[in-house]
């Protein structure tokens, strides 16, 4: 049993370190756009409409979507690490040497989860550390902020591994985040509070999972949120445990593992 968990841990060491590898070796393609990007946003949306706007939610246009641009950031990043990570893998066929190793399935999960959810945090930090040039942040509820980025990360982690098991093609792999993730994303309340919508749509928008993700983390940020706290985070837990669940049955089954 010591052996069998020494070489899973050597197998998750050597997943987790190829994944750090693979998106910082290409960091002008993986970490340079989504700062440019955000920065785009800051500067756009932040300064040049938000003055137009004036306050919302008691705090600066600015300040107020900082929040859910950190946490956009996140959701797109780790998404996009693990789909094209796996996927990459299946085209390769080096994924069909892994399903026939000893190596857990968990562990397998584990090591390209954990890669997607650094290149997020990595990612939301670069972010972060762009908006103190626009804007002063101070962290109301540290506990909560942390972990809601960790399970926000981790949930759309599991997310994109599911897109890649079952994308047939690179084009494929791009359409859950077109045409899913982008407008879950923009009706998430990143730019906006639902207070502002008639009470048919408030209640509408409550399906959106990210809207749930963006409120509890800027309650972490600015202590003030759309929604109850407990629920956004007992959401996340109930969202995480089944994408894993979904995720572990994929990978024991080998459905769409080979091209």
């Amino acid at each position: 049993m010591n052996s069998e968990f020494a070489a899973n841990m050597v197998a998750l060491r050597t997943i987790v370190y190829r994944e750090i590898r693979r998106f910082t070796r290409i960091w002008p393609q993986t970490l340079l756009p989504p700062a440019i990007t955000m920065v785009l946003y800051f500067v756009i949306f932040g300064n040049l409409i938000g003055r137009q706007i004036g306050d919302m939610g008691g705090f600066s246009y600015m300040e107020y979507i900082v929040p859910g641009l950190i946490m956009m950031s996140v959701i797109t990043n780790s998404y996009g690490n693990v789909v094209s990570s796996f996927f990459g893998s299946k085209f390769q066929r080096s994924v069909e040497e892994l399903m026939v190793s000893p190596v857990s399935p968990h562990i397998i999960l584990l090591g390209y989860t954990a890669g997607g959810v650094l290149r997020g945090l990595a990612v939301g930090l670069i972010v972060t550390l762009l908006s103190l040039f626009f804007t002063k942040l101070q962290v109301h509820h540290l506990g909560v902020t942390v972990l809601v980025v960790l399970m926000t990360a981790t949930i759309f982690s599991l997310g994109g591994f599911v897109n890649a098991v079952f994308a047939r093609n690179f084009d494929d792999i791009s359409i859950i985040p077109t045409f899913v993730l982008t407008p879950l994303t923009y009706l998430g309340g990143v730019f906006y509070s639902i207070a502002l919508l008639p009470p048919f749509w408030q209640t509408v928008s409550l399906a959106n999972p990210v809207l749930h993700m963006v409120n509890a983390f800027r309650y972490g940020i600015l202590g003030v949120s759309d929604i109850g706290i407990g629920v956004a985070i007992g959401f996340m837990l109930v969202a995480m445990a089944l994408l894993y669940a979904v995720c572990i049955r994929l990978l024991v089954s080998g459905r769409g593992m080979r091209q």
